[in-house]
């Protein structure tokens, strides 16, 4: 028996390969199958069986590609509704792999479909079990995706209830000795507690995640629903694309448009700018967002863009512009690229350059914008007097910031304020400026 874990980072995403005798099962895999074709060919093993927990949200699966390229039987809830081939995966099915035997088990709360797949070994003892989003470490899954997505939509309230039922009827009956394999870790927005840990055990899970400890229904329920992070516009777009099936990755890619860095673009088409923040002050084109490349540019892409807006994807360079070309596809906005290109020659407009000494002198001066989360802002303001409006939502909610000043924008650590400074000058009329990383000082001194 063999379990590899492949972990990326940018979306908090682990999936897994799961090797008995030549034969290979995969557990929610990423949209990009090649490394587990690697993998595969490197252990001399037939990928056969594909396992989808539930239709995810904030990542594009290769399910689809992965069944088409291989002949794999991709196995899913019937609850599911699927709209690819399939076998259907329900409470107490089992499939064998070599000499293991994999199982279902009904965990619903994160989705009313969700499945957990337990791993008996050659005894028949249970090994381990792949959680998908039910049970993370250190927490459990966010029970307010599926209120206007899938197949099966629920209420919030409703799934945090299936979800008490699931801790407590199947993840706390299992084996103290079983492996927990999560589909996410810390950085996903599919929990509010998640650990950086990428797997644990049943036992440790039972000590140390409050969603697994003693209390009554209404109270876990309450306890779930306090708290969770904001919800990207893409999700319920992903969860849509997943019941579908999506179409193959590299295809997807090479598609995209790659236009001359001087091509003359549309006006009213938006322009997501992936260049360092220094960069983008000094010159950019007008209708256009700084969305810098980095570590968590898929998501932010997808919270502040919607999934049916059109976009142009502009980059330094070639290496950088394939790789955020590629990191779009991930969540399904490859076939919303218009053209990819380098940044041109001529960038007609700057940004304001941020005196840090006058806001230091008198921030009255400014109408002070915080970009941050509701989560971090409910943790403490930085400024008093600050208008809080959460990055995702300010495109929708640029006309609540007062135009009798001059504005600053903040956040926690100076990426979203750069694209939040970039979202309201092309809108405000009079001087939008980024408080960048200086924030830091000014939040230890109100800390």
């Amino acid at each position: 028996m063999q379990i590899e874990q492949f972990y990326d980072k940018g979306l908090a995403h682990a999936s897994y390969a799961i090797v008995s005798q030549g034969q290979m099962a995969l557990v929610d895999p990423a949209r990009d199958p090649k490394p587990y074709y690697d993998f595969a060919k490197a252990n001399n093993a037939e990928i056969v069986a594909v396992f989808e927990t539930h239709p995810h949200a904030d990542f594009v699966s290769s399910h689809a590609e992965i069944a088409r390229t291989t002949g794999a039987i991709i196995y899913v809830s019937s609850l599911l509704g699927a709209d690819y081939e399939h076998n259907a995966f329900d409470d107490g099915d089992e499939v064998k792999l070599g000499s293991l035997t994999l199982k279902a088990l009904f965990t619903p709360g994160h989705s009313p479909d969700s499945i957990s797949i337990l791993l008996l070994d050659a005894d028949g003892n249970q090994h381990a079990v792949f959680t998908g989003d039910s049970l993370f470490i250190g927490d459990v899954g966010r029970p307010d995706l599926r209120e206007k997505a899938g197949n099966m939509q629920a209420k919030r309230e409703e799934l945090a209830k299936q979800m008490y039922a699931t801790t407590n009827q199947v993840f706390k009956k299992l084996e103290k000795e079983v492996l927990v394999y999560p589909a996410h870790g810390a950085g996903s927005l599919c929990g509010k507690n998640l650990s950086p840990e990428t797997f644990s055990t049943i036992g440790k899970q039972l000590k140390e995640n409050y969603a697994l400890q003693d209390m009554s229904e209404q109270q876990f329920v309450d306890t779930l629903l306090e708290d969770q992070p904001f919800i990207p516009k893409y999700f319920g777009y992903n969860v849509g694309i997943n019941k579908a099936g999506a179409a193959d990755f590299e295809e997807s890619v090479q598609a995209v448009p790659r236009l001359d860095r001087d091509t003359q673009l549309q006006n009213d088409v938006l322009v997501v700018d992936t260049r360092p923040q220094a960069q983008y002050k000094i010159g950019h084109l007008p209708n256009s967002i700084n969305i810098q490349e980095g570590g968590k540019f898929e998501t932010w892409l997808g919270s502040i863009v919607g999934p049916e807006e059109q976009f142009y994807l502009l980059a330094e360079n070639q290496e950088v512009l394939e790789s955020v070309i590629r990191k779009s596809a991930k969540i399904g906005y490859e076939q919303n690229i218009k053209g990819a290109l380098l940044a041109p020659a001529l960038l007609p407009d700057t940004s304001e350059q941020t005196d840090l000494e006058d806001f230091k002198a008198d921030s009255d001066r400014y109408t002070i914008v915080d970009v941050r989360n509701n989560g971090e802002v409910k943790g403490g303001k930085i400024f008093d007097k600050a208008i809080h409006i959460p990055l995702p939502e300010l495109r929708e909610r640029k006309n609540e910031v007062p135009q009798d000043k001059p504005v600053m924008v903040h956040c926690a650590a100076g990426y979203r304020s750069a694209a939040g400074q970039s979202i309201l000058e092309a809108y405000l009329d009079v001087p939008v400026y980024d408080l960048s990383d200086a924030i830091t000082s000014f939040a230890q001194a109100a800390h």
